[in-house]
């Protein structure tokens, strides 16, 4: 897909294919007549040709083959003897010149030709891999919408038909595994819708003055699972100043960071939040005491549908890559590195504005 991406030349119009292609066959035309005494007029036919086989490169055929045209056209009447003619003096410069027409034309063609070959190959390995990760997702879905789905309708079915029988604390108990279920399937839905919205490009931050220290004790709240044992530790940074961000973004990327600690780490961890702050951007440092990430995955684990290899069953491998994705919406920034000792840590960084303490006791 990268090829494709370095190819957009030929998105271009027409008429600028035409323009570009024939204004670098006039630049290398100037500068060989400038030192054309030291070329010669056949070293000039190389040096056409290959500006020629960089149209080809570049732009689509029939462009490539006006610029071939004109190039052999301008080498015969400027530098082919006798010059500032269009007759050619000996049978071998017309030879010459015949077989700097057949070249060309030769070499822009098989140039152009191999260029669209390795254009649909990479249009086929990416249909290849897109299938391959549409298929990742819908297994993993599968497994993580069937569970809570199956759980809700069992749990459900016990109301149902034993009601009379189940004691009070036995409702609890399923009311609570409905719950869960309810927010395990919650999850996924926004992950999903996330991913879509990134993808079309219709993630816009609507900035607002929030509270830092609260903001994120409400995603903590939110991101507690009561299958979980995790401890989640958070101290609130006195004084720090109200601060201009999408609050709705942070808080999802603090969720699936916490969420993905809480995954990824046995019961019992400690998961720790930091905030500090610097006079033009904000960071929320999230990180646990568990084993960390193999080094030599590190690099992936922000890749949509990407899941580690050891990993235990179940997740769709993109709380991460929406982590990043809303980031990057905000022009922030998210790295992952491991602890000295043990442990992964997640750092974010976003720029933002911040309220000034003069205006916070005028409130």
């Amino acid at each position: 897909m990268k090829k494709i991406k370095l190819i957009r030349t030929r998105k271009f119009s027409k008429k600028n294919q035409y323009l570009i292609s024939l204004t670098l066959v006039l630049i290398t035309v100037s500068i060989s007549y400038f030192f054309s005494d030291i070329l010669g007029y056949r070293t000039v036919a190389l040096l056409l040709m290959l500006a020629v086989s960089l149209n080809a490169i570049l732009f689509d055929i029939y462009p490539v083959m006006v610029s071939a045209l004109v190039s052999g056209l301008i080498w015969n009447f400027f530098f082919i003897p006798p010059t500032l003619t269009f007759q050619i003096g000996k049978a071998e410069d017309a030879l010459l010149f015949l077989m700097y027409f057949v070249i060309a034309s030769i070499n822009a063609i098989l140039t152009f030709k191999i260029r669209e070959f390795e254009r649909k190959q990479a249009e086929e390995q990416e249909k290849e891999k897109a299938i391959q990760l549409y298929n990742t997702l819908l297994n993993s879905l599968s497994h993580e919408l069937r569970t809570p789905i199956s759980a809700v309708i069992a749990a459900i079915d016990i109301l149902q038909d034993q009601e009379a029988k189940l004691m009070q604390e036995q409702r609890k108990e399923l009311y609570v595994e409905i719950e869960l279920a309810g927010i395990r399937l919650n999850r996924q839905v926004k992950n999903l819708l996330s991913m879509s919205r990134l993808e079309a490009g219709f993630v816009q931050p609507k900035l607002d003055w929030c509270d830092l220290n609260e903001l994120v004790l409400g995603a903590i709240q939110s991101s507690k699972e009561k299958e979980s044992t995790h401890q989640i530790e958070f101290r609130p940074v006195e004084g720090l100043p109200f601060c201009k961000l999408d609050s709705g973004l942070v808080d999802q990327i603090i969720q699936n960071l916490l969420h993905n600690a809480q995954q990824h780490t046995p019961n019992g961890s400690l998961i720790q939040i930091q905030v500090d702050s610097d006079s033009t951007s904000v960071s929320i440092v999230v990180s646990d005491n568990g084993s960390g990430f193999p080094e030599n995955e590190m690099e992936m684990v922000f890749d949509k549908f990407y899941r580690l290899k050891n990993s235990t069953p179940g997740g769709t491998g993109l709380g991460l890559s929406i982590v990043k994705g809303l980031a990057e919406a905000m022009s922030g920034t998210i790295y992952l590195e491991n602890q000295a000792n043990s442990g992964a840590r997640f750092t974010l960084v976003l720029p933002c504005d911040f309220l000034p303490k003069h205006s916070v006791e005028d409130e």
